[in-house]
């Protein structure tokens, strides 16, 4: 069975060549969400290898948030991977499980992960989503798409629906300030409130300088 140590630097070097980077979902992204899974897989006792094996491979494929093909994407990053684990010696069970977890992972796909590894790493992924990364990351994607900022009449999407298509305060309103809720683990659940009132403080601090 391949080490954890050797199963890290193999994907380190395959990614670099395979993978598909933008400025909100780069190695930098993909690094912090397999620290996230590691400590979440400690915390509730999940399969460490193929946690961190699904949590290095997840955005494998990687299309635009606006693509069409946006929810396919952990679908294809599963069967790209295939081959490779293949290589590194995984058995068919394992290969599996990994798929599985890559596949859960996607707010877009919307798939149910059935295994505690699947859950873990579906939480790491979204932790990445909150707090301070996840503000810098917001803010990273709202001004590629060429996304204003805020609504001027109501930033804060008090009276109308958020339309995180044209603002990209408003994906907090659509999506962000939401993602508390759908967490799968006690370890992860617990990080993802604490990020998410600093998501919140950041809010009421825009509010306040905007109203100034």
């Amino acid at each position: 069975m391949i080490t954890l140590d050797t199963l890290e630097q193999a994907c380190k070097v395959y990614l670099v060549d395979e993978m598909e980077q933008d400025s909100a979902h780069d190695l930098a992204h993909l690094g912090r969400v397999v620290h996230q899974s590691k400590k979440l897989a400690l915390q509730e006792g999940a399969d460490a290898l193929i946690v961190t094996a699904a949590a290095w491979l997840h955005d494998l494929v990687n299309y635009p948030k606006d693509d069409p093909k946006r929810a396919q994407a952990s679908f294809d990053s599963a069967t790209k991977a295939e081959p490779f684990l293949k290589r590194l010696g995984f058995d068919s069970a394992d290969i599996c499980a990994i798929q599985h977890a890559i596949v859960t992972h996607s707010y877009s796909a919307q798939v149910t992960p059935r295994t505690l590894e699947a859950k873990v790493v579906q939480d790491a992924d979204r932790l990445d989503a909150l707090g301070a990364i996840g503000i810098a990351r917001c803010m990273m994607v709202g001004g590629r798409l060429d996304r204003s900022l805020y609504e001027a009449l109501d930033p804060f999407c008090q009276e109308r629906e958020p339309n995180d298509l044209l603002y990209t305060i408003d994906h907090f309103y659509k999506k962000l300030l939401s993602l508390e809720s759908t967490f799968q683990t006690l370890s992860g659940r617990k990080e993802a409130q604490r990020r998410s009132q600093f998501m919140r403080t950041f809010l009421d601090q825009l509010a306040s300088e905007i109203s100034e």
